[in-house]
Order: structure tokens, then C-alpha cells, then sequence
């Protein structure tokens, strides 16, 4: 099934952007490594620690959201500048470096969006290049991406996103078609999980309630009991 024919029938309204939460009902928004900083006290000194535990629970909280056996589509919205458009395409370093099948990888598409921001003053200059890939877990360097997208504010780690746009960095969407679930990672500090039925994710919300982000604990406490 084709990425706007499935959000259509599965998540009607939803525009996959990040946020996802406040689009969204059923949703979690979980934070990483709560109590942990990713500097060491006092200085400007990357904390070890802190990112070992960002990369160890989030890819944990990866395993409990897919199976071997589940069908998913990773979803990538690269945002860049419309006058860039003639210039040589450039390909998606994500799935050439995370995927590692050259055969899945022919299965990418693409399509062009409007800008996704409403409140960013040069909307009218860019645009969205939305790439989508139907593979499963197994065809996905999954850890090593998770930790990519945790390292993206910090230039010194490695492995990291390669960004051939020169704007913001992309935003990058696992998506559980199987169960009917969406995974956005954000960076180191947290994540969304959104689900067609609550059901589906009951199990996270149960296992990871100490993650939940505080602002709207009640809010999702009261819509799982």
C-alpha cells in the first residue's frame, strides 16, 4: 500500500510531520535518559553515560514496537530549498547507508510537498521531499540509525545523519503497518508513538509509564485507564 493511501484509511488527517502527539489520539510522548544530561556537571564535556542510555532505550522501546514479522514503511521528510530543484538530484544518504539491500532499496519512492512549518518565514522557498520505503526490520541497520538520530545535535558522534540539504535535519518516521503504528524520533531527548487503536500500544504505555513526558502525564494516563 502506497504511503498516502495507507495514513487515508489508517490515520485520516494526519500529516506526518513531527508533533505528532498533538495530532493524534491514541498517542505517548516518552522522554530518554530522564535525570541524565548529555554534558558532564560543570563543563562542556560530552556525558558518556547519558548516551549510552539514550541509545540503549531506544532501541529497546524499537524492539517492543517491531517484529520481524511486521511490515513497515520508513518514511524520511527531507526539507529543502525550491531553488535547489535544478540543480543534480542528490540521493538520501539515509537509505543508502541504513538499508542493506541494494533490491529493497530499489522499492524507494518519493514525492514533492509543500513546506510543513506554518510558522517559519521562508516557507514560501522550501519545500518537502518525502521518501518512503517498504521494507521490513531485518532490512533496516535500525541500530545504528536510532543512534544517528540520537547523535544529530552533536557533530563529534558518530554514526550521524548525512544532510545534503543544508537546512534542518530530516525527519525520520518508522512506520508499523502491520499493527497500525507510527514511531517518530525526534532526537536524544525523546519520542512519540501513535497508534490507530490505543490497544495496540497499551503495552508500551504500560512498560515505559516512568518515560512519559510529565507536561501531559494526566492527559494520557486518563486516556489509557
Amino acid at each position: 500500500m502506497q504511503l498516502k493511501k495507507y495514513i487515508q484509511t489508517n490515520f485520516p488527517g494526519l500529516t506526518l510531520k513531527p508533533n505528532l502527539s498533538s495530532e493524534w489520539k491514541p498517542s505517548l510522548h516518552l522522554e530518554l535518559a530522564k535525570g541524565l544530561y548529555p554534558f558532564k556537571e560543570g563543563s562542556d564535556e560530552l556525558n558518556p553515560v547519558y548516551f549510552q542510555t539514550v541509545y540503549h532505550q531506544a532501541i529497546s522501546l524499537f524492539h517492543d514496537l517491531f517484529s520481524a514479522e511486521d511490515e513497515i514503511l520508513l518514511v524520511t521528510n527531507s526539507y529543502r530549498y525550491k531553488k535547489e530543484r535544478r540543480k543534480k538530484r542528490r540521493k538520501l544518504g539515509i537509505y543508502l547507508h541504513y538499508i542493506k539491500s541494494k533490491d529493497v532499496r530499489s522499492r524507494l519512492t518519493q514525492a514533492t510537498l509543500p513546506y510543513m512549518f506554518e510558522d517559519d518565514e521562508e516557507k514560501e522557498e522550501k519545500y518537502t521531499c518525502q521518501f518512503s520505503l517498504r521494507c521490513r526490520k531485518q532490512d533496516i541497520r535500525y541500530s545504528i540509525l536510532i543512534k544517528a538520530i540520537c547523535n544529530q545535535d552533536f557533530p563529534s558522534l558518530k554514526p550521524s545523519i548525512h544532510n545534503p540539504s543544508n537546512l534542518e535535519e530530516p525527519d525520520i518516521f518508522f512506520m508499523n503497518t502491520t499493527r497500525n503504528i507510527i514511531f517518530y524520533m525526534y532526537d536524544d531527548r525523546g519520542c512519540e508513538v501513535i497508534a490507530r487503536d490505543r490497544e495496540a500500544i497499551r503495552p508500551i504505555y504500560e512498560k515505559y509509564a516512568d518515560w512519559l513526558d510529565e507536561s501531559n502525564r494526566a492527559e494520557i494516563d486518563q486516556y489509557f485507564t
